[in-house]
């Protein structure tokens, strides 16, 4: 597993919680609003539906209540930056039980999450260790996984249906620079300044490590991008030549090091 930030991303708590909160609200008035077809139509995500995908993320939120039931671990294992690395060999597993969620009452099923979900979080502090099954993380970490799941998710759901659903900006940009400092976790480094504007910008790469001036090593992309090509939605090659990724400098080509999750 790649090495985690040596100097952790500090996220504010009171923020990433509500967060998630803000943005399972946008998923489920959107999946509520989706018609029997729509809802059995197909997503980018194999062999799933839409129904499954929804299901999946009403799993994703409802994890929050279900963990924090279970007996603490005594210590966290997991930062946040590690966790994408962590979550690629449970894809099987993953599959297996969102196709087992009985998602035939999406309403009651996003009715009792979102119950769960504020009951169980206003009951727990930050430091509550969740026994996690990719390892051990705070509540507090955890949260911060839980917007990549929302934010990522949405986006399937944005392709799947054509439908126009909103991004938390907090959601967005703590999903953001989670992945952005996975990146910098999987290649430690300085030759390369990788920038998602607004939200964040992080060095990587082994090589001349830059001080001051123009980095002569660049790259630029929006955060939507950012997301896809972080999850292996899209790639590099293809958003290369679709102008949605600038890159300067003959270390700036991060084929190499992407996706950092599926």
């Amino acid at each position: 597993m790649p090495p985690a930030r040596k100097r952790p991303r500090r996220y504010d708590s009171a923020k990433t919680r509500a967060a998630v909160r803000a943005q399972f609200g946008h998923v489920r008035e959107a999946v509520e609003a989706l018609t029997p077809e729509q809802l059995d139509g197909p997503t980018r995500l194999g062999e799933w539906t839409v129904r499954d995908l929804a299901a999946h993320l009403a799993w994703m939120v409802g994890s929050v209540a279900d963990l924090l039931g279970r007996p603490a671990p005594g210590t966290a294992e997991l930062a946040p930056a590690d966790w994408p690395f962590a979550t690629a060999a449970a894809a099987e597993r993953i599959d297996g039980h969102t196709r087992g969620i009985d998602a035939s009452d999406l309403p009651a099923l996003y009715d009792r999450t979102a119950r769960a979900y504020e009951e169980a979080v206003a009951a727990a502090g930050d430091d509550r260790v969740l026994p996690v099954s990719f390892g051990a993380m705070t509540l507090a970490d955890f949260l911060v996984t839980r917007t990549v799941e929302l934010v990522v998710h949405t986006d399937d759901l944005v392709a799947a249906t054509g439908v126009a659903v909103p991004y938390d900006r907090q959601a967005l940009a703590a999903c953001i620079r989670l992945l952005a400092d996975a990146l910098a976790a999987k290649a430690p480094g300085g030759a390369v300044e990788v920038r998602i504007p607004p939200f964040a910008v992080v060095q990587c790469g082994e090589g001349p490590r830059h001080t001051r001036g123009t980095p002569p090593n660049v790259v630029e992309t929006d955060p939507l991008t950012w997301i896809r090509l972080a999850t292996g939605r899209t790639g590099w090659a293809a958003e290369r030549e679709a102008a949605r990724v600038s890159a300067s400098g003959e270390r700036a080509d991060l084929t190499a090091l992407l996706p950092l999750m599926g």
